[in-house]
């Protein structure tokens, strides 16, 4: 005999977490399953540790989806400002990073600490250690759960295992073939949030700067962001490398710009004319890191005094710095993707409730929809709302 329950969750996560003390606080049983060992484990090490748990600047426009409309209702009726009430109804100290990101002031252990807790207040029952052998849908239209802890039955059945991201963490496509089970489409899945690898004579000359950090704007397929770029032994990372590389692809151009903020050219002119016998190396050392403004001097840009210089050198010396090509090879993959682009097809989903379109009682929630945020806590701020949007209509 199955044991019973109002709405089971599969997967305790940010997104699974928040659906089921929504609706246990509404009066539903709940039974949440996790294969891992532990519930919140991408929780736990989100935001080094600290849990960039929102970010108060969330709009639509911070999410990629093949329906960008998709995201808005559930991100209008739970709002950054409805979790941090939660937050700080449970006493957690946070401080704002940067502009919008709200992190913990001690650890992300209290935010799991915060939802499991809402989970016990609201009687919501948590397996870890249960892995789904499988699920079945009967013909009085309940959902049956075959586990390694026994079997489980409910009318409603919310989806929330994540994507592929992380697979050190559990991370599993289940959730995929779950959908395609009930007869979703899943869209192409890739590395969201993922650092860039380079390789061949591109790799050669800059995997010695490992390391080295500068800020830039990087652009691609009409996509930009000004943060920092950081070398590594393999390629580029650092945030404005992850944000982009959500909208980039191999064989995309990627194209960055040297001197965020700054006219290129007006800058060197000033340069030129203020100083006439420094050497250009010495001059960009000023607004970059000096052992990436020496490279630079040695492959792609002639180093020499900048009185040399005449002014169409100084224009496509300019130019260069305001257009640097980077030519990446690939991604990191999902090993340390924050994210997972792609998944199952919002045209199947309903955006107010997160039920199935196709089968009545199924629900998605969280990343294993096609719905990725940016970096900055927008995937967390995705993760309550939709989370808290199937809780609430997850039927009493």
């Amino acid at each position: 005999m199955s044991q019973r329950y109002d709405a089971i969750v599969i997967g305790a996560g940010a997104a699974g977490l928040m659906c089921a003390f929504t609706a246990g606080a509404r009066g539903l049983r709940v039974l949440v399953v996790e294969h891992a060992n532990k519930v919140g484990k991408k929780i736990l090490m989100s935001g080094g540790g600290r849990c960039n748990f929102t970010n108060t600047g969330t709009t639509p426009a911070n999410y990629l989806s093949a329906n960008p409309h998709f995201c808005k209702s559930a991100l209008a009726r739970y709002t950054p400002w409805h979790f941090i009430d939660l937050v700080e109804k449970h006493r957690i100290a946070y401080h704002e990073k940067a502009p919008g990101q709200l992190f913990c002031d001690v650890s992300s252990k209290l935010i799991v600490k915060m939802l499991v807790d809402e989970c016990a207040a609201a009687g919501v029952e948590i397996r870890t250690h249960c892995t789904i052998e499988r699920v079945e849908h009967g013909d009085d239209g309940g959902f049956r759960l075959r586990t390694a802890q026994g079997s489980f039955a409910a009318p409603a059945l919310v989806v929330a295992s994540g994507g592929l991201s992380i697979p050190s963490l559990g991370a599993t496509g289940f959730g995929y073939e779950l959908a395609r089970q009930f007869g979703h489409a899943v869209l192409p899945t890739r590395a969201g949030l993922v650092p860039l690898t380079l390789s061949g004579k591109h790799q050669e000359r800059l995997a010695d700067l490992s390391g080295v950090a500068l800020e830039v704007e990087a652009r691609c397929n009409g996509r930009s962001f000004r943060e920092a770029m950081l070398f590594t032994h393999r390629g580029v990372s650092g945030p404005a490398i992850l944000q982009i590389s959500s909208y980039w692809q191999p064989g995309d151009e990627l194209r960055l710009d040297l001197l965020p903020g700054r006219d290129a050219h007006d800058w060197l002119r000033a340069q030129q004319k203020a100083r006439p016998d420094a050497e250009l190396k010495t001059v960009l050392a000023e607004a970059m890191p000096k052992r990436f403004a020496q490279r630079l001097c040695e492959v792609w840009l002639p180093n020499r005094p900048m009185r040399q210089y005449d002014p169409p050198q100084l224009r496509q010396a300019a130019a260069l710095l305001a257009d640097w090509p980077l030519v990446a090879s690939g991604t990191e993959g999902y090993r340390t993707a924050e994210v997972t682009l792609g998944g199952v097809d919002t045209d199947g989903v309903s955006s107010s409730t997160l039920q199935s379109r196709r089968v009545p009682g199924l629900y998605f929630v969280g990343e294993v929809l096609d719905v990725t945020g940016w970096l900055g806590g927008f995937n967390f701020q995705w993760a309550w709302a939709s989370g808290h949007a199937a809780g609430s209509a997850l039927a009493a």
